[in-house]
């Protein structure tokens, strides 16, 4: 408690110790403007000066006395000084201090008008002439009350000239010999003073109140547009601060200087957000944004793009240096993160491009990084590309296979063609796989590793997968019973809002039992491990359906999925049965997981079989099941009835299995 309310304490202070900084500052911007009002109209204190010059000149030459030519020429010293004084010092140059303005100012008025007070003094006590009196006289009254208003900027200045205007006056007043002019004089002169004083302090006010409110504003809106310009999470620029920064940059960037634009996005962020909740997700930008700061050079400009991208910009000798720059930057994010006592762990896919090399102004520095980001993200992330020209047609390649596949869906282009999965024991076909295929009319047929990741990327693999699922289930219903179809979900689909219930629709209108679907799944599927993914499989199999888990092997905890998941069949990946690294110790692999689905009463499919040899490896380890070319290619619907119907009749098409 002790702490909470010393910490309590603490914060106040420094909240009030911030609070009359600011106020500090404000008066000080504000006592500088109003010194500014002394020095803003050198032409009319230079008028003055001459009509002060002039009436004393004509005064001492009147009277013949020497003490009026000696304080003429004094009023004409500071009077010359003065104006080459206003025209000379800038209130605008930070070098010289508003005190210091202040003091100069104070010295060549007060000295002014005394002067002129003085010589205004000498004529009436020495009676040089009515005329002459009267001239000083309007003079220097007129000089005093003119002040108050030109200087109310500074009152003490103001008030302060026509004091030492008024004074000598009165001096002479009350030395004087016409008692009757002059008591009226010095009531008049005495009446003056605080008549001026509140018109001179009235004007201060209003003059003040105004600069400090103009101030105020002017300060509101600086804030307004920084804040309008910088990311409230991080600090950092926000995409606006980012495009007025890279202006800026590119403003002073020379010919011959190099620039890397680096565009990072978190990988798995999103997961941070889903389980740990946005606070926590706000924290780790917070501690990435730092590291950014401490890892890029001191010159670079930094940016939130948003979401979880983040934009760095610098300046940089060679290529070298950018490969360095990005090695420290991913490890420096890569290291685990403590946020709220839970230890986090994020990678960082990065795109980077180089002006000149890849790009000739900004719009093109930034769409060549982030195609280098989308090419680290679909390889793999947690890297770092480089831009390359391969890249862009790479990319006008898949937008325009995208285009196309969404046509070729609506136009009914695809076809579904079926390979079957068999019995390992009977040589019996018992379930048939749903794989799709495009013949396009122009480009003849294009392979499923061309546009499957265009689909999965774009999410059109949404749309393309419920297509599969209901053709595949409309030829399923019209084989024998105990024919099973299996079609493989991508998990884009499976997270799709309403995915269970469009799979339910298809097997309806196909009139086609929940039972004989297989839905296959990869490891990809449960990465999120989120509640739709649980929810999505217990639904359909409380159904009927069935799940298989597809190229078991090539992840890092199939175990742990089995565990947990309802699933009825195990497909060995292809790399254990015939691909370049089937060795002994692959032979043993399967025959431990054909064991654990023989416990678990589930078929293991071996895929990728080839060879009779290959079969009865497969079938001596345990497998039940075998898919792969030595059975049969993958054929359209009319030649899969016709491979059922043969089998029906006992003239089996299919490869003796042993």
């Amino acid at each position: 408690m002790r702490v909470t309310e010393e910490q309590t304490i603490i914060t106040i202070g420094l909240k009030q110790l911030f609070i009359r900084k600011r106020s500090d500052a404000l008066s000080e911007r504000v006592r500088r403007l109003l010194v500014r009002t002394l020095y803003t109209q050198p032409t009319s204190l230079a008028i003055g000066a001459v009509n002060g010059i002039v009436s004393s000149a004509i005064t001492a030459a009147v009277s013949g006395m020497p003490i009026l030519f000696y304080a003429c020429i004094a009023l004409t010293f500071v009077a010359v000084a003065r104006v080459t004084a206003a025209f000379g010092l800038s209130p605008d140059d930070t070098g010289t201090s508003t005190r210091k303005l202040e003091i100069i100012y104070e010295i060549g008025a007060f000295s002014y008008a005394f002067l002129i007070g003085a010589i205004c003094a000498i004529a009436m006590v020495h009676d040089v002439g009515a005329a002459v009196e009267v001239l000083m006289m309007a003079n220097a009254l007129g000089y005093g009350i003119g002040i108050c208003a030109r200087n109310a900027g500074s009152p003490t200045i103001a008030l302060g000239q026509l004091a030492l205007v008024v004074a000598p006056i009165l001096l002479a007043a009350l030395l004087g010999n016409s008692p009757i002019v002059h008591a009226a004089l010095i009531v008049n002169l005495v009446l003056l003073f605080p008549a001026m004083a509140s018109i001179t302090l009235n004007v201060h006010r209003v003059l003040r109140d105004s600069i400090a409110s103009a101030e105020k504003s002017a300060e509101l809106a600086e804030k307004m547009k920084i804040l309008a310009r910088t990311d409230v999470v991080t600090g950092l620029a926000n995409r606006a601060g980012l495009d007025h920064q890279l202006a800026d940059i590119m403003a002073k960037r020379t010919d011959d200087q190099m620039l890397a634009m680096f565009w990072m996005d978190l990988d798995r962020f999103k997961e941070v957000n889903d389980i740990l909740g946005h606070t926590v997700g706000d924290e780790l930008l917070r501690q990435v944004a730092e590291r950014l700061t401490e890892q890029v050079p001191e010159n670079a400009m930094i940016a939130r793009f948003g979401g979880d991208e983040f934009i760095v910009v610098t300046e940089v000798k060679h290529r070298a240096d950018c490969e360095m720059l990005a090695g420290l930057v991913q490890e420096e994010i890569n290291r685990p993160y403590y946020v709220n006592e839970e230890r986090i762990s994020v990678g960082c896919s990065m795109g980077i491009a180089l002006m000149p090399e890849d790009a000739q102004d900004l719009n093109e520095l930034m769409q060549a990084s982030d195609l280098a980001l989308y090419h680290a993200k679909i390889n793999g992330r947690n890297q770092a590309s480089f831009f390359t020209p391969v890249m862009t047609r790479n990319l006008v390649r898949r937008k325009e296979i995208e285009a196309e596949l969404r046509a070729a869906i609506q136009k009914d282009e695809l076809s579904i063609f079926f390979q079957p999965i068999v019995d390992l024991e009977s040589g019996r076909i018992r379930t048939f796989e749903a794989l799709v295929r495009w013949f396009h009319p122009e480009k003849g047929e294009l392979r499923p590793d061309e546009f499957i990741p265009v689909a999965e990327e774009t999410g059109v693999i949404i749309t393309l997968g419920n297509w599969i699922t209901a053709q595949a289930a409309k030829a399923c219903a019209q084989w024998p019973e105990d024919v099973t179809i299996a079609v493989n979900l991508s998990p884009l689909q499976i997270k799709a809002p309403g995915a269970a219930l469009g799979i339910l629709n298809a097997l309806r209108e196909a009139q086609l039992d929940p039972s004989r679907l297989e839905l296959e799944v990869t490891e990809s599927l449960f990465l999120d491990d989120s509640d739709v993914t649980g929810k999505f499989i217990e639904e359909l199999s409380s159904k009927g359906v069935r799940f298989a888990m597809d190229d078991f092997g090539t992840g890092y905890s199939s175990l742990g999925y089995i565990n947990k998941f309802p699933f009825k069949k195990i497909k060995v990946d292809r790399s254990f049965v015939s691909g370049d690294s089937a060795n002994k110790k692959s032979e043993a692999i399967i025959h431990a997981v054909a064991e654990m689905g023989a416990r678990l009463g589930m078929d293991i499919v071996a895929e990728g079989i080839e060879t009779i040899e290959q079969v009865r490896s497969v079938r001596d380890l345990g497998c039940t099941l075998g898919q792969g070319y030595y059975f049969s290619r993958a054929v359209p619907d009319y030649l899969a009835a016709m491979l059922l119907a043969q089998e029906r009749e006992g003239d089996n098409p299919l490869r003796k299995v042993g």
